[in-house]
C-alpha cells in the first residue's frame, strides 16, 4: 500500500490551529476532498468522535491516528497535520500529540483501511521520520518527507 496514493499535498496541514481533540478532527477532516464525502463536516467529526469513545487513537509518543468509516465514501482518504505546541488528545501515555494522520475509509474497505493503518504505524516507529516531520519547514517539505518514507517502505510492502 502506498500512502502517497491516498494523501495529496493539499491534505497536509503544516501547523494545526486546533486546541482540542474535536477541533483537531474537524481541521484534519476539512482538507479532505468534499466531492467524495457525502456528509457534512459535522457528520464526519461525529463519526470520528464516536470512534474516539471506543478508545483514544492517540497511541502515545506524540502520535495520533484517528480513523473512521463512512458509508458511501468512494475511496480511502488520508490527511496529515502537525501541531508544534501539541494537543491534549487523551493519548495512551497521557502526553500531548504533535503528529496526526487521519484516515477516512469507505464502510466496506477493511483490507485497504487496515493496510494503511499498519503502514502508517510502521512509518511512525522511525524516530528519524518523526523528527523530520517536526522539523519540516513547509507543507511541501512535510509531503516530501512522507513520500520519501513511503517509498523507503515500499520495498517490503
Amino acid at each position: 500500500m502506498k500512502i502517497t496514493s491516498v494523501i495529496q499535498k493539499e491534505f497536509v496541514i503544516e501547523e494545526l490551529r486546533a486546541a482540542t481533540k474535536e477541533e483537531v478532527l474537524a481541521e484534519l477532516a476539512s482538507v479532505l476532498p468534499r466531492d467524495s464525502i457525502k456528509y457534512t463536516l459535522e457528520d464526519v467529526v461525529k463519526i470520528l468522535m464516536e470512534r474516539e469513545r471506543l478508545g483514544s487513537t492517540g497511541i502515545g509518543d506524540g502520535i495520533a491516528i484517528p480513523h473512521g468509516k463512512i458509508p458511501g465514501l468512494g475511496d480511502l482518504h488520508v490527511s496529515f497535520g502537525r501541531s508544534k505546541k501539541g494537543v491534549a488528545f487523551d493519548a495512551l501515555d497521557g502526553k500531548p500529540v504533535y503528529l496526526f494522520f487521519l484516515l477516512m475509509a469507505p464502510e466496506h474497505a477493511s483490507g485497504q483501511y487496515l493496510k494503511a493503518l499498519a503502514k502508517i504505524s510502521r512509518m511512525l516507529k522511525d524516530n528519524t521520520f518523526k523528527t523530520s516531520l517536526m522539523e519540516a519547514k513547509s507543507r511541501e517539505d512535510l509531503h516530501r518527507v512522507i513520500a520519501a518514507k513511503d517509498e523507503e517502505g515500499s520495498i517490503n510492502g
